[in-house]
């Protein structure tokens, strides 16, 4: 019996339909956007036209306005819609939105669903998520911002963040802070609703990077904001999911849009490769085609080898999910693969566009340095390796085989 890596026929209609969404109203609006038209107008067309087709939040449950759409239909969606960067935000399944809504979903109140998910769900807010600090870094339990109970209805935020993406174009901000610091170290630190704006949140400013940045960069919700939290009056009802669960809900919260990110890294490298081809194939050097050059071929098949790897891991993570497997290893080596694959893809593609690809004549640029940080968001590699590498060892102790953080169980 072979093994059946059939897609369903209702996930391939679905991506079909997405696919077509994409390349129909997506890019289009793309061109609109470039040529002077207004942000919010165009996105506000494209969402009701979305809505209408029955496009809208692909991983949300339907009761709650969502397609319903499982991890393997999703992850199809997910990599269609990265190849424009209207996509996500075209159904309302951007980031950092879309995990936070998850965790809304699976941890909220039903106060605090009415409240901060409905408008989330309906397109009409955006939420950012406050955890990163400049002395914590990649250990989010080093984190110092604290959360000091006053009486029984409120709590009192005091600290800093960094790298709180989105928060400037954010209507919420989900904030968590260390409540218990004689908790066990994992227990200590509990997440908050906050409303904006609101004086006791301030954004200092937006963080400069080295990504390229054009005059929609920050309207679409790319910035990374530094925040100073002073005397910052939470009510006790805007507590998440009970004291000390913070941190347990983040890391699953991180999971997802590890994941997210991997699809979207998916798309990118593709139309990526697409431009190279593209491009080879129209150019003549030295009297010869530059597609027939062996070396050329040779850095398209690395190119093909990557993205091919990449998608059977992205599959592999949603098989697991659907059977609600454990899949925290396999999410971990993906995230650090395809992070490391969409910049050799994207290297390579300039490369073969040679100097117009270093040039800002096609997107090519711009997204080179901006993956750059998918090897630091959601965790930098090292950690990720570092993590890997204890559950090889763990593994092998078990069992006498490394073969289970390896994704031996595929087979």
């Amino acid at each position: 019996m072979a093994i059946d890596f059939e897609i369903p026929a209702e996930a391939k209609a679905i991506r079909a339909k997405v696919r077509q969404w994409v390349e129909d109203e997506c890019r289009p609006a793309e061109k609109k956007l470039l040529d002077g038209a207004d942000y919010k107008t165009t996105l506000a067309e494209l969402r009701k036209k979305a809505r209408a087709q029955g496009l809208w939040c692909p991983f949300i449950p339907k009761e709650y306005g969502g397609m319903g759409l499982g991890p393997l239909a999703n992850a199809l969606v997910q990599m269609e819609l990265g190849e424009s960067y209207l996509g996500a935000l075209s159904m309302n399944t951007q980031g950092p939105d879309d995990a936070t809504m998850l965790t809304l979903l699976q941890n909220g109140t039903d106060y605090q669903k009415e409240k901060f998910l409905k408008p989330l769900l309906n397109g009409e807010k955006r939420i950012c998520y406050s955890m990163t600090e400049k002395a914590a870094g990649a250990d989010a339990t080093g984190m110092q911002t604290r959360a000091d109970k006053k009486g029984n209805d409120a709590y009192i935020l005091n600290g800093e963040k960094w790298f709180s993406s989105a928060a400037s174009v954010a209507d919420v901000a989900l904030v968590m802070a260390k409540t218990d610091p004689n908790a066990p170290r994992h227990k200590q630190f509990s997440t908050f609703l906050v409303e904006l704006p609101n004086p006791g949140y301030k954004i200092k400013r937006n963080i400069p990077t080295m990504a390229l940045e054009g005059p929609l960069s920050h309207i679409l919700g790319g910035g990374h904001a530094e925040i100073e939290i002073k005397d910052l009056e939470v009510p006790a009802e805007n507590l998440l999911g009970g004291e000390g669960n913070g941190f347990n809900m983040g890391q699953h919260r991180l999971a997802y849009g590890r994941l997210r990110h991997g699809m979207h890294n998916v798309s990118m490298a593709q139309r990526a490769l697409d431009l190279a081809v593209a491009h080879i194939t129209q150019r003549t050097t030295f009297g010869k085609k530059l597609d027939e050059r062996q070396a050329v071929q040779f850095m398209l098949a690395e190119c093909a080898t990557q993205i091919y790897i990449a998608r059977l891991m992205i599959l592999h993570i949603a098989y697991k999910a659907e059977k609600g497997m454990d899949l925290r290893n396999e999410n971990g080596i993906a995230k650090v693969y395809l992070a490391n694959m969409v910049h050799k893809v994207v290297d390579t593609a300039i490369q073969l566009h040679g100097a117009l690809g270093y040039s800002r004549d096609t997107p090519l640029a711009a997204w080179y340095t901006h993956i750059r940080s998918q090897r630091l968001v959601d965790g930098p590699d090292e950690v990720h390796k570092w993590t890997t590498g204890r559950n090889v060892i763990k593994a092998f102790k078990e069992t006498g085989t490394t073969a289970k953080a390896c994704g031996g169980d595929l087979l």
